[in-house]
């Protein structure tokens, strides 16, 4: 090996990644943690400061996200500090969360990958998430029953084509 692919694959290999994600209920948080783990990446949890909690707080939520508000987020990690970021959300309504919308909104990305976790299947969010911010390298949509079950598979592929 010479002496340009050592130092391009020391490069490739100092790429810092974050993982960054919206969780109400810990699917999404649970997925974000593996991928973390996998591509040695930090990990920044999107806190929103709307209060969400009880059946009224779900019916807000839903209403938010299909009417595509944006709410107040906090944060800890800039996303520019980062070469890649790695967004995850829950499929609210056929679309992302509000928190999600607002980071995607008022940050700008090197390069981006998408996850979503979702009762069935993500059609619209990975267009909307685009639509914000710029196309990601690559998208991983786990419904629900696969987090369940089966999702390790699916996982990896999406880590191995980010690493």
């Amino acid at each position: 090996m010479g002496p340009i692919c050592i130092c391009f694959k020391l490069f490739i290999n100092k790429m810092k990644s974050l993982i960054t994600y919206y969780s109400k209920t810990g699917n999404t948080k649970k997925i974000a943690s593996e991928i973390a783990k996998i591509l040695k990446a930090d990990v920044d949890e999107i806190i929103d400061l709307k209060k969400r909690a009880g059946f009224f707080g779900f019916l807000i939520a839903g209403k938010d996200a299909l009417f595509k508000k944006t709410t107040k987020i906090n944060f800890k990690k800039n996303p520019t500090n980062y070469d890649l970021v790695v967004i995850g959300t829950p499929i609210w309504a056929g679309t992302i969360t509000p928190a999600v919308r607002t980071y995607l909104k008022n940050n700008k990305f090197k390069k981006l990958a998408f996850f979503s976790t979702c009762a069935n299947k993500n059609k619209k969010g990975f267009q909307q998430m685009e639509l914000l911010s710029k196309k990601p390298l690559v998208m991983l949509d786990l419904p629900a029953k696969e987090i369940k079950n089966n999702y390790k598979t699916k996982l990896n592929e999406f880590c191995k084509k980010l690493k």
